[in-house]
């Protein structure tokens, strides 16, 4: 693994690094103040104007209609008024004015890497920041359920900022797992499922890796949730998940079974395998989350990921407002 850069410092033309490994609560307060005023500047203004979520769903009290736009859900199609004019028409919702946002963070082994800026945990947790920024105004509430494999918590949704500074703080001192643990996101989803909660905004965070059967054990119970709520998916990705460099030989090590596999990445088929059955993983997770029905978002440890969230925010909103950004 290589060396990551000290906390708080700036990659060229990139968001400030912000790691977590082995922080005191002194240390991580100081990280996530930092963290807020970066996420903050970047993101403040992004949301003004109509009150739209990240992910703009069906639900609401029925508005006015306007004319269809590529891109719009067809399930909103206004027929009444598309025969009247003979024109498409889609009919638009009124959001309520109180959001209730619950995040599903997995923090099991498998996230305690990274190889690149930071360790997926550590982008883990800086997107629960920006999400609780986003969604956090106007007496919204926010809570949270984490996993770790080993143990299940469970933060009450509340509003303010003391809460979410709270519920950061906790989220970023949560000790590691031991080696050997699977993750259990399953359990997460149905532990927001149940009891059930006013129609709200759901945010799965994860690398959704697990067993490789067809039909992963997360997907029934998103489907689930997805029927009640909005939910967007925040998959977190290190680029060595997606293809091994020529470092000769390497020991592997899967953080959730404690197996060690030495490899020798010299071998350019080798690597050439690797790369092809991590991507069909990928487009696998891809394939469920759409068939879940939840919005995707990946994030990488070596790509600027509030870059890639800005954008995907935008392209939301985009497609809300009918195609025009506003």
């Amino acid at each position: 693994m290589t060396s990551r850069p000290p906390a708080g410092t700036v990659p060229a033309g990139g968001t400030p690094v912000l790691s977590l490994r082995d922080a005191g609560p002194a240390e991580a307060a100081a990280v996530l103040r930092r963290l807020e005023l970066t996420v903050r500047r970047r993101l403040d203004g992004l949301l003004q104007g109509n009150h739209l979520g990240l992910v703009p769903g069906p639900g609401g009290e029925p508005g006015e209609s306007r004319e269809y736009h590529p891109g719009d859900d067809v399930r909103r199609m206004d027929w009444p008024v598309t025969a009247r004019t003979t024109v498409p028409h889609v009919r638009q919702t009124i959001a309520d004015r109180e959001l209730e946002t619950w995040v599903v963070v997995d923090l099991s082994p498998s996230l305690d890497f990274g190889t690149a800026r930071c360790e997926k945990r550590d982008l883990a947790v800086a997107a629960v920041a920006a999400i609780a920024h986003l969604t956090g105004r106007g007496g919204n509430r926010i809570g949270a359920l984490l996993t770790t494999g080993e143990s299940l918590h469970r933060f009450p949704a509340r509003s303010g900022r003391a809460h979410t500074t709270t519920l950061l703080t906790k989220l970023a001192l949560t000790p590691r797992s031991t080696r050997g643990r699977r993750g259990d996101l399953a359990n997460a989803l149905e532990g927001l499922r149940r009891p059930p909660r006013r129609r709200g905004f759901a945010v799965v965070v994860s690398d959704f890796l697990g067993d490789s059967a067809a039909t992963p054990d997360w997907e029934r119970p998103m489907r689930a949730l997805a029927m009640r709520h909005d939910v967007l998916a925040v998959e977190v990705v290190d680029p060595v998940e997606l293809g091994l460099p020529a470092v000769g030989l390497l020991t592997l090590v899967d953080p959730e079974s404690g197996r060690l596999l030495e490899v020798q990445t010299g071998k350019k088929q080798l690597r050439e395998s690797y790369a092809k059955a991590a991507t069909d993983q990928r487009a696998e997770i891809a394939a469920a989350l759409r068939r879940a029905g939840a919005a995707h978002l990946q994030l990488r440890t070596d790509q600027d990921w509030l870059v890639d969230m800005v954008r995907f925010v935008a392209a939301r909103r985009r497609g809300a407002s009918g195609g025009a950004l506003r």
